[in-house]
């Protein structure tokens, strides 16, 4: 069943119709808010596409699990940990975060991190 949601930002919030904004994590997840753009409720059997908005100075958990991520970056500037390494990214920048990677996403800067990530459905 094909879907479509469209991109519906004002004032430099992103949203799209018909997606609701979930706080995300527990304690470990500072200003997190996500979206699940495409997964199962979409009838999508491979993969979930998500959108997470970080708030400045907000971080995801550090974290590492079996499966792997594809994520963009669309806004904001990130601080990203990927095992050892820590890198900082810019819009349209991409990222593969492997299976049982450790990794953590930091937004930095001023403006709101929001970034794109694929995933297989586990959710």
């Amino acid at each position: 069943m094909a879907t479509v949601h469209r991109f519906t930002a004002t004032n430099n919030i992103y949203e799209w119709e018909g997606i609701k904004s979930k706080k995300y994590g527990g304690n470990e997840f500072v200003g997190v808010v996500k979206q699940v753009l495409i997964g199962r409720e979409d009838g999508a059997p491979n993969f979930v596409i998500r959108y997470f908005c970080i708030e400045p100075g907000g971080h995801s958990r550090l974290e590492s699990h079996p499966h792997d991520h594809g994520v963009v970056i669309l806004h904001g500037k990130a601080k990203v940990q990927l095992n050892d390494e820590i890198l900082e990214l810019e819009p349209l920048d991409v990222v593969y975060v492997g299976g049982n990677d450790l990794h953590q996403f930091s937004s930095i800067g001023e403006d709101a991190l929001g970034f794109l990530c694929v995933i297989p459905p586990i959710e």
